[in-house]
């Protein structure tokens, strides 16, 4: 992926707080020599403080020979994204026709090592981790191995824990253009109001906002 300065995150806590109210993305792996990578969509949980994310696939899923020879992997996850057309883009000294269209979107790669959990107490752990993030207000039976209703299921799904090695983050919102044109693409982005135009507005609107901010002197 390519990251202009422009595009890259302010700083780590930009994209981590992104990544973990977006929490669907594709596990890509590499297949068997010859054979294509293997792409899977999912849910997952990202625990920022423990460098990993967590989930689990049914245990008769092709990716775990695909993981077991070759545990190297990429968690990508892309939202909030819209298609600006090209009159919103022009520089103020051009005409709206000679504007360049673009894509706006978030996007964040976790390049991560597999490691796959078949022991039925740390399978229950990890699902107890998954069900904590997705509802925390509970509704559900606890999952205990062993024990009823869950824990006979257990033996269905393999476990998976994503260690985090590097992260890459973009977001890209047009901050190469002047504030001119940025405003005028949000203001275009609240009239148009189409699928995603207001979380790519509150992303330009945000970035622009801290762009702004002044700097302290040294010292102060």
């Amino acid at each position: 992926m390519l990251i202009h300065p422009w595009d890259a995150p302010t700083d780590d806590a930009e994209w981590q707080g992104w990544l973990a109210a977006h929490d669907f993305g594709q596990l890509a792996a590499n297949g068997p020599p010859g054979e294509p990578p293997l792409v899977q969509p999912l849910h997952f949980a990202y625990d920022p403080a423990r460098r990993e994310a967590v989930t689990h696939l049914a245990r008769p899923h092709p990716l775990w020979s695909a993981l077991e020879q070759r545990p190297a992997v990429v968690l990508s996850v892309v939202d909030d994204y819209t298609f600006i057309p090209d009159p919103w883009q022009a520089a103020e000294d051009q005409p709206p026709e000679h504007g360049v269209p673009t894509s706006f979107y978030a996007a964040v790669q976790l390049i991560c090592t597999a490691h796959i959990v078949d022991d039925p107490e740390e399978k229950a752990a990890l699902l107890r981790r998954q069900t904590g993030h997705f509802q925390p207000d509970g509704g559900s039976a606890p999952v205990v191995a062993g024990e009823a209703p869950y824990g006979r299921l257990l033996s269905g799904i393999r476990g998976l824990r994503l260690e985090v090695r590097d992260a890459r983050a973009k977001f890209k919102y047009g901050g190469k253009r002047s504030e001119a044109v940025q405003q005028r693409v949000s203001a275009r982005l609240a009239e148009r109001d189409g699928p995603g135009d207001a979380a790519a507005r509150a992303h330009q609107q945000r970035r622009l906002a801290r762009a702004e901010r002044p700097t302290e002197a040294p010292g102060t």
